[in-house]
């Protein structure tokens, strides 16, 4: 297997360890219980003995003999193999629709329902777990948002329950209390509801929408976690009361980030001088990332104020293009680098799953850097540099 390892590091890192059995045969020698993973303390044991430092991306896993691979195989309850292959991960995925297929015949009547609009179902559990042959079968209960309505369903991660809860709490909430619109339309100024015609996503009254959802999900945020009739109803009544003017405020601050976010638009139109090509891209790439349909809610209302902030930096960071544009080329090196290593992070997390609380604070991290290259006297909420944003990488790896 080490030697194996070996044999797969890149050709400019393999020439160090040759032969490659020797230098196995020195690892094993040296190797001892826990002492982190296997790739750990692998590189770790070649740094000491050539100085060479192996970093984790260099393994190719994919070039190791298909017998020094660990194969996994799925058996049904008749004992015949239902899929194997070597990437656990991915048979997980394959099999997916399977699985809630599965949790579904299992749990008993009643654990599952449809169309439900009012909390008459008594507690819900978080966990759910029924004898199955001679196996346990562990399942996960969730309100599920199914629009006009929403439903009990099983999951078989509780992080992806939790999710999913969410969203069906707040659906469960809206389907509840009063619509917010009226208020709105009265209380919003005339600048700001000119402002949302701005939306570059469709009708206004998705955005309105997703305005409405924030709010509600910045009042749930208040509650701990609603699993049962009378805690939802504590929501549901204070939600009640303070929706309107929660949806007013965060339609106000919407309506700014989209002004500067068409005004920026507006801007990078027309012929474009070669030398600002590659901001402007940068730029445009940025902005898809933090506006885009349904961005109010899957940011969040708490974070409006910072994109407010980084639209105006961008604001800035045209204004001082043209005097130095090689300046702003080495920013961009420096940032896709650090977006680069990011990208290898997200890419590791199962398909499915939300993002890390961790991981997703790397993504506000970048764009915070961005601010303090680009537009320094706007100011950042903590001190930020390329190098500690890879420093919070590493920690995620």
């Amino acid at each position: 297997m080490i030697c194996g390892l070996i044999k797969s590091l890149p050709k400019n890192l393999r020439r160090n360890f040759v032969p490659a059995p020797n230098y196995a045969d020195a690892v094993l020698a040296s190797l001892e219980p826990m002492q982190g993973t296997l790739l750990d303390a692998l590189a770790m044991r070649l740094l000491r003995m050539t100085g060479v430092k192996v970093e984790q991306e260099d393994w190719d896993l994919s070039a190791l003999e298909p017998h020094l691979k660990i194969q996994f195989q799925v058996i049904g309850d008749d004992g015949k193999v239902i899929a194997h292959g070597f990437d656990l991960q991915a048979l997980k995925d394959k099999l997916q629709g399977r699985v809630s297929d599965t949790l579904s015949q299992v749990a008993e009547a009643g654990i599952e329902q449809q169309d439900i609009t009012q909390w008459q179902f008594g507690e819900l559990p978080k966990e759910y777990t029924k004898k199955q042959g001679s196996y346990e079968i562990k399942a996960f209960p969730a309100l599920v948002d199914k629009k006009a309505s929403t439903a009990i369903e099983l999951f078989d991660s509780s992080i992806k329950a939790e999710v999913a809860h969410q969203k069906g709490i707040r659906r469960l909430v809206l389907l509840n209390v009063p619509s917010p619109i009226k208020y709105l339309q009265q209380h919003l100024p005339n600048k700001a509801k000119l402002g949302l015609y701005f939306n570059p996503f469709g009708k206004v009254q998705d955005l309105i929408d997703d305005c409405i959802a924030a709010g509600v999900d910045l009042l749930l945020a208040q509650h701990s976690d609603i699993r049962d009739e009378q805690s939802f109803e504590q929501a549901k009544e204070r939600i009640r009361g303070e929706l309107g003017d929660t949806v007013v405020r965060i339609a106000t601050q919407v309506e700014q980030v989209l002004s500067i976010a068409h005004a920026i638009n507006k801007r990078m139109k027309g012929r474009v001088d070669l030398t600002m090509i590659t901001a402007h891209g940068d730029i445009k790439s940025q902005l898809e990332t933090l506006i885009f349909k349904g961005f109010v809610s899957e940011h969040g209302a708490d974070k409006l104020p910072d994109l407010l902030r980084y639209m105006k930096a961008i604001e800035k960071r045209l204004e001082k293009l043209p005097v130095d544009p090689n300046r702003d080329r080495l920013c961009v090196l420096e940032l896709e680098k650090v977006a680069q290593a990011y990208q290898k992070v997200v890419t590791r997390i199962p398909k499915g799953h939300p993002l890390p609380d961790n991981v997703q604070s790397i993504f506000w991290m970048q764009q915070e850097l961005r601010v303090s290259l680009f537009a320094q006297t706007l100011g950042t909420p903590y001190p930020i540099s390329a190098k500690r944003v890879m420093n919070a990488i590493k920690d995620c790896e």
